[in-house]
């Protein structure tokens, strides 16, 4: 057992086998911190039972899992006895904030180990969300896929965020000084809406065009680096969205 200390949050919730429970409870009668963390996990879980269950966007628990994969969670910080004595104020956890982030883990089903330092350190930055990662969180999200030699591309639109995102995992690269140029069908005419190189998975449709009310979308092949003003070679790719 490297660290007992992580043991903290799934002890909390009974998530440990006989051997981790009886090295953390004999940890508990030495560590101070944890039995303060223990206390705030606990306060969190009793007001749990007034948290509303809400259904989650689908694609919201797809992040989450690929997030656990590739974010190291982070290791518990501990206080000094002296600076918890004379100010117990400072504690590092807060029920409420434990409440919001317990509850969403617990909405979205998932069945994997949650660092709970990285849900209770109010040391840590608040994680920031993409726009790209808004659209395909939001609750109108509309997904289009097409395919081109065996390479599936998708483009995901929310009109209530009026913005629209392309997913590309496997694209391959342009031809040498070319780039793939990414265009919003306004309906009267092709607007531009991003290069991007190949390499990029996930690009933002940007510009003046309007995803909200496009009728579709676009990707042609243009001169790199800044693509044209207008398509010059026909659709590579080409989506229909359907009408409001």
């Amino acid at each position: 057992m490297n660290d007992v200390h992580t043991l903290v949050g799934a002890y909390a919730v009974d998530a440990v086998d006989d051997v981790e429970r009886a090295a953390f409870e004999r940890h508990l009668l030495d560590c101070q911190t944890c039995r303060l963390e223990l206390a705030s996990l606990r306060e969190a879980a009793v007001l749990l039972a007034a948290v509303e269950q809400v259904e989650p966007p689908v694609r919201l628990r797809e992040q989450v899992l690929a997030g656990i994969g590739s974010i190291r969670p982070l290791p518990p910080r501990v206080v000094p006895e002296e600076e918890v004595e004379v100010a117990p104020e400072r504690r590092r956890f807060r029920p409420v904030a434990l409440v919001a982030a317990a509850a969403a883990v617990i909405a979205l089903g998932v069945g994997t180990p949650v660092a709970w330092e990285q849900l209770t350190d109010d040391t840590s930055q608040a994680p920031t969300v993409s726009a790209g990662d808004q659209v395909l969180a939001a609750d109108d999200a509309e997904e289009y896929t097409q395919s081109v030699n065996g390479t599936e591309v998708t483009v995901v639109r929310s009109r209530s965020l009026n913005r629209a995102v392309l997913l590309a995992p496997d694209m391959p690269a342009p031809p040498a000084g070319k780039v793939y140029e990414l265009w919003l069908d306004q309906g009267d005419g092709m607007v531009p809406a991003g290069v991007m190189t190949g390499e990029e998975e996930t690009v933002l449709f940007e510009g003046e065009g309007d995803p909200g009310t496009a009728v579709g979308a676009a990707i042609t092949v243009e001169p790199a680096p800044d693509g044209s003003q207008a398509p010059t070679t026909p659709a590579l790719l080409s989506f229909t969205f359907k009408k409001a």
